[in-house]
């Protein structure tokens, strides 16, 4: 008697596991009829939709392939069931050594995110590089402050990188050093929040900083969003700074959606304004694939205001498994005014895992 395994992943909450028989002329042996009927029937592969999976239906029942792949793989899901359940307890471990409760509170935003890219510029293919990324954010038993302890400072980012992050490998990002802040959460009627931030770059020797933080969305019709956000901030070592910011989305139909970014940013130590603006287009092509083509051009204010540079770049990013395992494929295009403006194209290709912890209040 032939028998069959499948492996099914796909979206969601859930993944099936399967072993059934092909040939239905035969008889189920006795395990493998109470295997099947354990399964619940709305939980069987035919009665899920059809764009829950990325393979023709006729391969349900196909013998899954050995390959380097398929461990590897097998590898990655066991490190986001370990990983994942992992920074949930760090999580409620923290909360409920600095609150001083026995429970822990929701709204935990803890994360770690880890990934491998590779670079193609110029006809030259560099080495995988890692990158990892964390943010511990800790409620305490007062629900308007929060410990948070982040791996990078946003605003000691140049405004040029923030704005090609996705194009860039690590090596080719700035670093800024791991902090730590107390956050004091505020609110102005039902629509602007406002936080304070009191921390530290954690090195020696520590970096104060202080950053206020307003932030306003609102909905003018079903088809447009508009968010704007405020920011002033002060680090120790490098001086006074602030970051004005607006984004207008507009749904454009059939998974379309416009989205329209500026930002204003003060920079205090070259005594400068530096600008962005960039235009984008995202479409949801299926459950698993989004691309979001962008141009974007940016600004300086001294010695005048000018063109520092123009850039261009496409981005497909697939979800190969649940809703933290991601592959993205990036091709851009760079005009740089200290490269003459010089066309500089260049490739991307990255595998990312996000690993985070959902806290739930437990009565």
């Amino acid at each position: 008697m032939a028998i069959n395994r499948c492996q099914v992943f796909g979206a969601g909450f859930f993944t099936v596991a399967l072993v059934l028989t092909a040939p239905s002329a035969y008889a189920l042996e006795p395990s493998i009829q109470f295997h099947q009927r354990s399964i619940p029937q709305h939980l069987a592969p035919q009665a899920l939709p059809s764009n829950f999976y990325d393979f023709a239906p006729e391969d349900y029942w196909a013998e899954p392939e050995d390959s380097y792949w398929l461990n590897f793989s097998n590898w990655v899901l066991l490190q986001e069931r370990t990983q994942g359940e992992r920074m949930g307890q760090l999580g409620q471990w923290a909360d409920r050594t600095l609150s001083g409760e026995s429970h822990s509170l929701p709204l935990n935003e803890s994360y770690l995110r880890l990934s491998f890219a590779t670079e193609t510029r110029a006809g030259t293919v560099l080495n995988f590089e890692p990158e990892a990324r964390f943010r511990l954010d800790i409620p305490t038993a007062r629900k308007k402050l929060r410990l948070v302890i982040e791996s990078e400072s946003e605003e000691l980012i140049p405004l040029a990188e923030r704005q090609r992050d996705r194009q860039l490998t690590e090596p080719e990002r700035s670093s800024t050093g791991t902090t730590g802040a107390l956050r004091f959460l505020g609110q102005v009627g039902n629509s602007i929040n406002f936080s304070n931030d009191f921390g530290a770059r954690l090195h020696l020797p520590p970096d104060a900083f202080w950053r206020a933080t307003v932030r306003k969305n609102w909905r003018p019709s079903s088809d447009w969003g508009l968010l704007a956000q405020q920011r002033f901030y002060y680090y120790h070592q490098n001086g006074w700074g602030s970051r004005s910011w607006f984004e207008a989305r507009h749904d454009l139909g059939k998974g379309w959606e416009f989205i329209n970014s500026s930002e204003l940013e003060w920079v205090h130590s070259d005594r400068e304004f530096v600008a962005a603006q960039v235009f984008s287009v995202s479409k949801r092509m299926n459950n698993r694939a989004v691309l979001t083509p962008r141009i974007g051009v940016l600004g300086e204010s001294q010695p005048s205001w000018r063109t520092t540079e123009a850039f261009a770049d496409i981005t497909w990013r697939y979800r190969m498994y649940g809703d933290w395992l991601f592959g993205e494929i990036i091709p851009a295009l760079q005009f740089a005014r200290e490269n003459s403006f010089k066309d500089d194209s260049s490739l991307i290709l990255r595998l990312e895992m996000y690993f985070s912890g959902n806290i739930v209040r437990r009565n």
